[in-house]
């Protein structure tokens, strides 16, 4: 994947969650659509199943090479950069953007909240109309709270490294 098709896929996908997350008090369902649904209510199906599928193919690709250790640090045992930002958080000093730390733990844990919430939300389509389904939507809307409350700690952190990158 080139870094242009990255980056655009990132976008794609910062857009749909959101209007995914925008939009969501408007959306009315509990075990299946309902037949007075809105425009809301399809328009989040729809682009939440493109979310799920991006988010799916947006994984993958920052997995690729290695990259999974860098987003996913403690699955290689390499917990140690991440642990030293994390103290000197402590110590006011602000995290490396560059090459895993703290930051990238942070997309990597944000990546897998999208990916989670886009599953949890195709999985409670797939079973619409069943008595599962209600205990799916319970799924999706925990992930989806876990996956806003790490877009604001990923905006968060970008905007520190913006600060950091002006200030040299």
């Amino acid at each position: 994947m080139s870094a242009g098709t990255g980056r655009r896929q990132h976008l794609l996908l910062a857009l749909l969650v959101v209007w995914l997350v925008v939009t969501s008090p408007w959306v009315h369902m509990l075990r299946q659509v309902p037949r007075n649904a809105g425009w809301v209510d399809y328009a989040h199906i729809g682009l939440g199943v493109l979310a799920a599928v991006l988010a799916a193919t947006y994984f993958a690709a920052c997995c690729r090479r290695g990259g999974w250790r860098v987003y996913f640090p403690w699955l290689s045992g390499r917990m140690g950069p991440t642990l030293r930002e994390l103290r000197g958080v402590f110590r006011g000093e602000l995290p490396t953007a560059e090459g895993g730390g703290l930051f990238a733990l942070v997309e990597g844990l944000l990546l897998l909240a999208t990916l989670l919430a886009g599953l949890t939300g195709v999985a409670w389509l797939v079973l619409a109309g069943t008595p599962e389904a209600v205990a799916w939507r319970g799924y999706h809307i925990l992930a989806a709270q876990g996956m806003i409350a790490l877009v604001v700690l990923h905006v968060v952190t970008v905007s520190l490294h913006l600060l950091d990158f002006i200030r040299e």
